[in-house]
């Protein structure tokens, strides 16, 4: 009787103990920190920002600030930003941790390519994560020819090998060359799926130190890119414009030193419309988590930003002026999910973007939060407009095949929004 109380106590004190929160990681690159405010420092204090300078701490890594730019300061706050304030009104737990730097790669991330003051596969290993996110550079993923940095073995190899140091983290030794020739039989195999002979061949001794916070439940996305209207729309070559403070966000002028202004385009056009793209994109990423089970699935980003063009909450087109100049006028009834440059999200594609993250991994319906929800106020989204977004997430995720569960209206007061409230319809 007395070994049955103990253990009924024990119950009953474990159960009283709070849950810990849910550790999750985003890895990535600007299309993960966001670019420029109000995203890239949104909600920043309640994330780790891991490639921050540190120099209040002597000795450690971080100090040195090579590869960022003056329009970036760090700390950043990004999609996980956005992503954290969401689980916050959801009353979910989460610790909030990135690792992102400026064109990453999934390679230069398992690599270190970056500058030597960073460690960006040491953040992978710097704690036992349940949650990690990898996001791949924006066009890396497409298949042969179709961009600048299209390399679709690259892209499935260093996929996999982040997903296994991941579950696994088994110290090891490889040379690319090799890896290549056991997946496709031959480096002139590598290079006819899509990579570069360059990559193909590279034949350098890679030295893998074992992840000592290898966690083998760890569920492991894969977050699928958006297309890109400066590879769709033809325009004049642009570069960013570097008079900071004066221009703080580094945003794109005409670059009048290419040969081909003012007389024609620069051959940067890849796709005749942002569908195809988002095609492309769409079954390089899935096509990679089903290939591998060590995926827990595909956060479609990607194909809520085409289902917002399709359902006409974004616009379409209007992207450049008969000149080639980049414009920044929209219709009045819909958002654009792009920035000025044409590549990197605007406020509403990352807040679009985060949604679908949130609804992804939590299974919690985002069309929930209704127009009162705080992300979006915070980043002057109109409510009305944070409504349609929410809404666009919802029915791609749907699409995608995640069941979702809709909670009561999560804002404080859900008929003060009227009619535009999502709660109401429901």
């Amino acid at each position: 009787m007395r070994t049955v109380v103990a253990m009924l106590l024990a119950g009953i004190a474990s159960s009283a103990l709070p849950a810990e929160p849910t550790a999750i990681l985003f890895v990535g690159n600007s299309y993960t920190f966001g670019r420029l405010d109000p995203v890239m420092s949104y909600n920043a204090a309640s994330v780790e920002d891991m490639t921050r300078p540190r120099p209040d701490l002597p000795g450690a890594p971080f100090t040195d600030t090579t590869g960022t730019r003056a329009w970036e300061p760090h700390p950043w706050g990004g999609v996980p930003g956005i992503f954290k304030q969401l689980t916050a009104q959801a009353g979910l737990d989460y610790t909030v941790s990135m690792s992102a730097r400026n064109a990453a790669t999934l390679r230069g991330h398992f690599l270190n390519t970056a500058n030597p003051n960073w460690d960006l596969r040491g953040n992978i290993a710097a704690q036992k994560w349940d949650i990690v996110v990898l996001q791949e550079q924006s066009d890396a993923g497409l298949p042969a020819g179709r961009g600048a940095n299209a390399n679709l073995p690259q892209f499935g190899a260093y996929a996999d090998k982040i997903e296994q140091f991941i579950h696994i983290g088994a110290a090891h030794t490889y040379r690319e060359r090799q890896l290549y020739i056991q997946l496709y039989g031959s480096t002139a195999g590598c290079v006819a799926a899509g990579g570069t002979e360059a990559s193909c061949s590279n034949n350098a001794l890679r030295t893998i130190p074992a992840n000592p916070n290898a966690n083998p439940e760890a569920k492991v996305y894969l977050a699928q890119t958006w297309a890109r209207p400066d590879m769709v729309f033809a325009h004049l070559a642009t570069i960013a414009n570097a008079d900071y403070p004066t221009v703080p966000d580094g945003r794109p002028i005409v670059d009048t030193t290419n040969p081909d202004f003012p007389n024609g385009f620069p051959d940067t056009l890849y796709y005749s419309n942002l569908a195809a793209m988002t095609m492309d994109l769409h079954t390089s990423f899935h096509d990679k988590a089903r290939a591998n089970p060590g995926f827990a699935g595909v956060i479609p980003a990607g194909d809520a930003f085409l289902r917002a063009l399709e359902e006409h909450v974004a616009k379409d087109d209007g992207f450049y002026d008969a000149a080639g100049v980049y414009t920044t006028a929209q219709p009045r009834d819909r958002m654009n999910l792009w920035w000025d440059d044409y590549l990197h999200a605007s406020k509403y594609g990352s807040y679009l973007s985060a949604l679908v993250h949130f609804g992804a991994i939590t299974r919690i319906d985002p069309w929930s939060f209704g127009a009162s929800e705080r992300a979006a106020s915070d980043l002057g989204i109109a409510p009305g407009d944070a409504v349609r977004l929410q809404r666009v997430a919802s029915d791609q995720l749907a699409l995608a095949g995640i069941a979702l569960q809709r909670l009561p209206c999560l804002h404080a007061n859900p008929r003060a929004a009227g009619a535009a409230n999502n709660c109401l319809s429901k």
